[in-house]
């Protein structure tokens, strides 16, 4: 950590498009409050495309303990979400995780953060966006990887409108599948199939009709996606500079929604474990068969075209967060200067529209990857980044930070000690491909940082904050 951040704005720095005054950083407009934050916020979670579409494979891998396993994320993400409101409080920036750990542990931990939520950013949005296909079946039958690809392009143009604008789409779907989550677990509680007991009973339909016990191994391997499952709490820290009054906002919105998406996702995961027909239809995550099954075809079709929703939902609102990473990463001259002009430019609208489109159109593209893979690399860099906030938390009370306004996370250091040490042993978990697709990338990045921005320092990777938001 001995190469620490420089200025938040240094003269060296030229002029970005669309920019105030020289050697002032780029600002985004601050349009939104905690409602219309929490509303971008939640739908960024996309609790029910989550349930639908990501939970589904947690339930053939894990069968009765996936609650168990979701409910032990949703604990950890808790811890997670005070050092996302503290250092998002402290440190408001559209950079979200590279810009507050750049500032406290040093400018290569905020690099490679920012290479994690890179990878995370790009990769969710079509790993989401491809369930669209089978919750469009009642209507019409698409390659999901064409319907991702398609989604991810519609999400791209309404990522390039006002956020104010977006806000509003975004919240009316979030009823719709918010309509649907609960659909699910009123028709899953009615039709209970066992007791409360089977939530921690452990055991998952094996090959030729028998039963599998799950391992406490398994239960922690699985923690990498739950914590995915939550993850879009982050995004308030990413709106930070949208955001009215960040120094109460960002905390308000990131804590209320974890909760909301918890008790969202939760619910419904246990309902359908109570209710399913036995242990094989559980294991096969087929929640919309299940569906049909408590209930009728028509129920069935709402469900499914609400979900599908919700996927569009989710990928305007990921669009509009990555958009704002990437604009960041220019306006802090992370790339060669073409680069950053481009990234940097902002729209009619006041969105980065380059950015934008530097988002959507790659993440089409990925609708055609491999899905697993997908999965494993956004779980393990989850899981780093997540770690790397941690340790930068424990930075965020010395020097000049200790006497800053900031919400003040409770059992300082004792939190961000401890989701350290679990992050470290979820990753020790993983599969080992996936963490050296992941460690590779790593590598390459570190390559970058040492070989580019690290001697040319004066100029490059200039974490700023916005001149509203400085202490």
């Amino acid at each position: 950590m001995t190469d620490t951040l420089r200025p938040a704005v240094s003269p060296s720095v030229e002029p970005l498009p669309n920019s105030a005054p020289q050697g002032s950083p780029q600002k985004l407009k601050r349009s939104i409050g905690v409602v219309g934050g929490t509303l971008l916020t939640l739908s960024c979670v996309t609790p029910a495309s989550t349930l639908f579409v990501v939970v589904p494979d947690l339930f053939g891998s894990l069968g009765t303990a996936t609650a168990l396993t979701i409910a032990i994320g949703s604990l950890l993400c808790i811890g997670v979400a005070f050092c996302y409101s503290e250092l998002g409080t402290l440190i408001p920036s559209a950079g979200g995780e590279y810009a507050m750990v750049s500032t406290l542990a040093g400018r290569l931990a905020g690099w490679l953060v920012f290479v994690l939520s890179l990878l995370v950013v790009m990769i969710v949005p079509p790993v989401i966006a491809m369930g669209t296909a089978d919750y469009l079946a009642p209507i019409v039958h698409l390659d999901p990887a064409i319907a991702g690809a398609g989604v991810m392009l519609l999400a791209t143009l309404a990522g390039l409108l006002d956020l104010r604008a977006n806000a509003w789409i975004t919240g009316v779907f979030l009823v719709l599948e918010v309509i649907a989550a609960a659909v699910v677990a009123v028709l899953g509680f009615a039709h209970s199939e066992r007791g409360a007991g089977s939530l921690v009973s452990m055991e998952v339909a094996g090959g030729n009709g028998h039963t599998d016990t799950v391992t406490a191994m398994l239960v922690v391997s699985g923690l990498a996606i739950a914590l995915f499952i939550t993850q879009g709490f982050s995004t308030a820290v990413y709106l930070s500079e949208e955001l009215e009054n960040p120094r109460t906002s960002v905390s308000r919105t990131v804590l209320a929604t974890l909760a909301i998406s918890t008790v969202i996702i939760l619910v419904p995961v246990v309902a359908i474990t109570m209710g399913a027909p036995d242990l094989a239809a559980l294991t096969s995550g087929d929640i919309g068969g299940m569906v049909e099954a408590w209930s009728n075809s028509a129920v069935g079709t709402f469900v499914s075209l609400c979900v599908a929703l919700a996927i569009i939902n989710a990928g305007i609102v990921m669009v509009i967060q990555n958009s704002r990473v990437l604009f960041a990463s220019a306006r802090d001259k992370a790339w060669p200067e073409p680069v950053n002009r481009g990234l940097a430019k902002l729209g009619r609208f006041g969105s980065p529209w380059v950015a934008t489109l530097v988002v959507g159109v790659p993440g089409a593209a990925l609708c055609f990857v491999n899905l697993d893979t997908l999965y494993g690399v956004t779980g393990v860099s989850v899981t780093g980044m997540y770690l790397l906030v941690a340790v930068a938390a424990l930075f965020a009370r010395r020097g000049a930070h200790r006497g800053q306004s900031a919400w003040r996370m409770p059992l300082w250091p004792g939190i961000p000690l401890l989701l350290i040490a679990v992050m470290a042993y979820i990753l020790s978990q993983q599969e080992a491909s996936y963490l050296l697709w992941t460690g590779g990338i790593a590598a390459v990045a570190t390559l970058y940082w040492a070989l580019y921005l690290r001697p040319r320092r004066e100029t490059r990777w200039l974490v700023t904050l916005p001149e509203d938001t400085q202490p």
